[in-house]
């Protein structure tokens, strides 16, 4: 096997491999004798099939996997024999009017991870913005669910029905004069102003009275879902058997223990919980976003381009996507076109941040268990159908760039509360209005890189983010994986956000 460095710019490498015909002719052979034993011929004893029946039967088969084993083999001696990190999948190219018998010429063309200097974190200086929870902010949460959690007594007797009443009532809907399917019903509780029922009905019944009978008439939307009633003017016979009005909802042991709960006080608690969580999640969003500025501040790097490329797809697939849910989609997708190149900016400062988080992690011991990848395998088959699960945990199992990529997120979170417990953080008490002027004041930093100009929101959503990487070898595919890239199983149809 011949090996040649032709291309060595920046992160780029190139070579050119010769294989040699008669190594792939032994392995072809290696193979035949393997097989050899289980084929069956008309006319043989089993395993006495002569080699050369063997290859004729099975030739092209063994041939196929005799060069891409070979090719296999090929990459991983480019790769250990020049102590390369390659940064994404090399690409592999077989010459022209190669056939059996032949020498194979490949060219190899791959980007290497850069040697980054030591990563600078002694010394990192962060705020911590915190919101305390009130007291006057848990009882609203307390009052807002008393609310949603209505209940109706009796009115008095010749009570008219107003807007937030309950009337209980039978009614036989018809079109035409005739009733319709799913137009009649007994003891309807109907909340008027619920906009519950089609548009029309329930203000007609403000005003009326227990025993009342009334005959109303509505139009069905256009839009309805029963085709047959789309658009079309009905009546309803109504017989309005009972007036409730709202009830009195105490926040008391005995509300929290409607909801399932033991007291006041355990209510109380968690309302509270949920309101610090909301708070922490977003203080720990503001921190990050100063930790990455502060790194990407004090490390400039070359970044290998087909990352950079592919980082940069990723964002604008998702802009794309985002524009064409605007009520304008043609003025927000020359929104985002006129900055295209500040976006090309942002996957080269998400690139280079997720390779130096993985510098960081890897130098400080920072690792993902096994039982925490099992978790994560786990969560994400459940994207999958049931039958498609196994086939996805196996694919992760047997693909390292599937896995790394997988992993990359929950190591991404490691290494950042790694560097808060490194970092001097000073803690500052703010209110909600503070913080999220403080978010957004890092949303609308400018691009790293670039003139003093603001990034608008949707872009700054992708700054704070690196590029999903774990380690440095993790980062980097296995050459075994060259010849024929694995797909993972059919993910099904999932609603977007």
């Amino acid at each position: 096997m011949q090996i040649v460095e032709t291309t060595n710019e920046g992160l780029k490498r190139s070579y050119s491999v010769k294989i040699a015909a008669k190594d792939i002719a032994a392995r072809i052979d290696g193979e035949v004798a393997k097989i050899a034993p289980d084929v069956r011929m008309p006319g043989f004893r089993p395993g006495k099939v002569p080699a050369n029946l063997v290859k004729k039967m099975h030739g092209p088969q063994l041939h196929q996997e005799a060069l891409n084993t070979t090719v296999r083999e090929a990459v991983d001696k480019v790769i250990g024999d020049n102590q390369l990190r390659p940064a994404m999948q090399p690409q592999i190219s077989l010459g022209e009017g190669y056939e059996e018998g032949k020498d194979a010429d490949l060219t190899v063309n791959l980007e290497v991870l850069p040697t980054i200097p030591a990563p600078q974190i002694d010394g990192l200086k962060l705020d911590k913005l915190v919101v305390p929870v009130s007291d006057a902010e848990v009882q609203e949460q307390l009052e807002k669910l008393a609310s949603n959690a209505k209940n109706f007594v009796d009115a008095k007797k010749g009570k008219k029905a107003e807007t937030g009443d309950q009337l209980i009532i039978d009614f036989l809907g018809k079109v035409d004069g005739v009733p319709f399917d799913g137009g009649k019903a007994e003891d309807t509780a109907l909340e008027i102003g619920s906009g519950r029922f089609i548009p029309g009905f329930e203000e007609q019944l403000v005003g009326a009275k227990q025993g009342d009978e009334k005959q109303i008439t509505v139009t069905f939307p256009a839009d309805y879902q029963a085709a047959d009633l789309a658009g079309k003017d009905a009546t309803f016979d109504i017989t309005v058997k009972s007036v409730k009005v709202p009830g009195e909802s105490k926040i008391d042991d005995d509300f929290a223990k409607s909801l399932g709960l033991t007291s006041l006080e355990q209510l109380t608690g968690l309302l509270r919980g949920q309101l610090e969580q909301e708070t922490a999640g977003q203080t720990r969003t503001q921190m990050k976003r100063a930790l990455l500025d502060l790194l990407a501040a004090d490390h400039d790097f070359d970044v290998p381009p087909t990352m950079v490329e592919a980082e940069f797809e990723q964002i604008w697939a998702q802009l794309n996507q985002e524009a064409q849910q605007e009520e304008d989609p043609a003025a927000a997708l020359a929104e985002i076109e006129a900055e295209k190149e500040d976006y090309r900016a942002i996957a080269v400062r998400r690139v280079r941040l997720g390779l130096l988080l993985s510098e960081i992690g890897q130098a400080n011991g920072v690792e993902v268990s096994a039982q925490e990848m099992n978790m994560l395998m786990q969560q994400a088959a459940q994207q999958y159908r049931a039958e498609d699960r196994q086939r996805f945990m196996e694919y992760i199992q047997q693909d390292a760039l599937a896995a790394a990529q997988l992993r990359a997120p929950l190591y991404e979170d490691k290494v950042v509360d790694f560097l808060f417990d490194k970092a001097e953080v000073t803690e500052k008490t703010v209110t909600k209005d503070e913080l999220q002027a403080a978010i957004e004041a890092e949303d609308a930093a400018p691009a790293p890189a670039k003139p003093a100009k603001k990034a608008p929101a949707k872009k700054a959503a992708a700054k704070d983010e690196a590029k999903p990487a774990a380690t440095k070898k993790e980062a980097a595919p296995k050459a075994e994986k060259a010849p024929a890239e694995k797909k993972a199983p059919a993910k099904k149809p999932a609603a977007k956000k």
